[in-house]
């Protein structure tokens, strides 16, 4: 098997990187925007900045009230 350049490393971990990045930006955008959240804001925006990627996606699906 061959050896792992760093190059290639970076070219496989930096768009990973980017999209999580993007979605914990959307989250925070969708929840400063939202009026009704389960739960506390300060709280969420706790667990969408700790969690990073499991944050976010638990954002979108349990902390967003419909109206």
């Amino acid at each position: 098997m061959d050896k792992i350049t760093n190059s290639q490393l970076i070219s496989i971990i930096a768009p990973l990187f980017l999209v999580q990045i993007l979605l914990i930006v959307i989250a925070l955008i969708a929840l400063y925007k939202a009026e009704q959240t389960r739960g506390p804001k300060w709280l969420w925006v706790i667990i969408i900045v700790v969690g990073n990627l499991v944050g976010s996606i638990a954002f979108f699906l349990f902390g967003r009230r419909s109206s």
